[in-house]
């Protein structure tokens, strides 16, 4: 095999494999090193797996509740040995295309645990043993692993990281979740949805702080109403084996109580990976755990940078990807594609939730004067047929010129449309520009329309406000 590469990119996750593909499409030597198998994080123990279990256990409740649309059904169960196999094969089938996308370009994989050297150097440890590997250019992409809490009790077999979650052969009954995050209120969802009761314990004030307030606020409300149990401002002080499963202490409202369950999830967050990464006198700058990394990801080190959960910003796959896009496009010369300042967010609940850019109090927070325009989604003729709950739209724009600044949704499809809005804040489009195409009905995109429509003077299906 070639030592040398012009590329060599460390870790097969969404940051790291895509890199590699585009660094190969735009004319450089690329190699890939991944210790097990492509996808990383987010295609085999995170995103998708939990996507897909999110998916199976809705079908699972959309049965249940067939009634609703005149469809009679009796006696539905799941089986949870099948669901697995589900998820496993679609997880299997992303795998297998992305080895065949590496191999169609012409990425050298290399498999192994890789580590940096001095001198542009990287290390690949496997089974055949130890080789060295050269190159003119290193990207960083190694990702995170979850974060494990230090309180008492989190060595014990029952406490369990997403990770482990999914390794269950048979569904939990109950469960108690440490943190009230992203991944806490999906695999909350997902689960609760399979019938497990469900209590979440999260130190914040509210659920998922990063989203709007009204959004978080209505989550928990909907949260609530299938049955969880919702504990916010809660410091969890530790875990304990009980008879029947595991109990969690907590203060909450300066009490001590207790939680009790089957298992106990910690879900409090990821930490970059990077152990075992760096040989001595190869380590960048770091502050708090994390790689320094300048505005065009280079690191201390020359010829060495990093991308997506190694530094600082959002951990989120899509943007993991859109740096290594942007990074191979800077190596081979070009400008940038993609703006990286507009970063989606989506939250796989149900309704699921999204949002790009600046929230109306973010906003304000920052002098920036801004209108907001606000649909509620029970007025859309979509969600009526669909039976969906509690959902709206809100558009942000700049009151003076009418720009889009921000957009936050929670409603069905909400993690399609955003996209859309992401386009909008990238390109600098203002309200008149978004209304001049039309939205198809029924559809759940037609909110969006009326959101606009209320920025730019008043929604058709929204009731006027009544004058003083």
């Amino acid at each position: 095999m070639e030592q040398h590469f012009e590329l060599i990119i460390i870790g097969g996750g969404p940051g790291g494999y895509v890199a590699a593909i585009k660094a190969a499409k735009l004319g450089i030597q690329t190699a890939l090193v991944e210790a097990d198998r492509v996808g990383g994080t987010c295609l085999n123990r995170g995103c998708i797996p939990a996507k897909a279990m999110i998916h199976a256990a809705a079908v699972y409740q959309q049965a249940k509740n067939a009634e609703t649309f005149g469809v009679l059904t009796e006696g539905v169960s799941y089986d949870y040995e099948k669901i697995l196999k589900y998820k496993e094969d679609t997880t299997d089938q992303l795998v297998g295309g992305v080895e065949q996308l590496l191999k169609a370009n012409g990425v050298t994989r290399i498999t192994g645990r890789g580590r940096l050297l001095p001198g542009k150097k990287v290390e690949v440890t496997g089974e055949e043993g130890t080789c060295v590997y050269e190159a003119d250019k290193i990207i960083l992409a190694t990702g995170s692993k979850p974060v494990i809490l230090p309180i008492p009790g989190m060595d014990l077999p029952g406490v369990l990281t997403s990770d482990e979650l999914f390794a269950l052969k048979e569904a939990p009954k109950s469960m108690v979740i440490i943190g009230g995050g992203v991944i806490s209120v999906e695999l909350a969802t997902a689960f609760a949805d399979l019938d497990c009761q469900i209590t979440i314990l999260e130190a914040m004030p509210r659920l998922v702080p990063g989203l709007a307030k009204d959004v978080s606020q209505n989550l928990k409300m909907l949260l609530k109403k299938k049955g969880m149990g919702i504990h916010t401002s809660a410091a969890v002080q530790g875990v304990e084996k009980t008879e029947n499963g595991y109990a969690c202490r907590y203060i909450e409202k300066e009490k001590e109580q207790t939680a009790e369950a089957e298992y106990v999830l910690c879900a409090v967050g990821r930490r970059p990976n990077t152990e075992g990464l760096f040989a001595e006198g190869a380590q960048p700058e770091m502050d708090r755990g994390r790689i320094v990394v300048d505005e065009q990801f280079r690191t201390s080190l020359e010829g060495v940078y990093a991308i997506g959960d190694l530094i600082k910003g959002l951990q989120l796959a899509h943007l993991a990807s859109a740096q290594g896009i942007v990074v191979a496009e800077m190596l081979a010369g070009q400008e940038p594609s993609i703006d990286l300042h507009v970063v989606p967010a989506c939250v796989y609940t149900e309704p699921e939730l999204a949002s790009v850019g600046y929230t109306e109090d973010q906003a304000k927070e920052e002098g920036i004067p801004v209108s907001a325009g606000k649909f509620i989604m029970t007025a859309n003729g979509k969600s009526l047929i669909e039976r969906e709950e509690r959902g709206f739209i809100k558009v942000v724009a700049h009151k003076e010129t009418g720009v889009i600044l921000g957009c936050q949704m929670m409603c069905a499809r909400a993690t399609d449309m955003i996209g859309e809005m992401g386009t909008a804040i990238a390109a600098g489009l203002t309200v008149h520009e978004m209304q001049k195409a039309m939205r198809p009905h029924p559809t759940c995109n037609e909110g969006l329309g009326e959101a606009l429509e209320e920025l730019a003077g008043g929604a058709i299906h929204i009731m006027p406000k009544k004058k003083l």
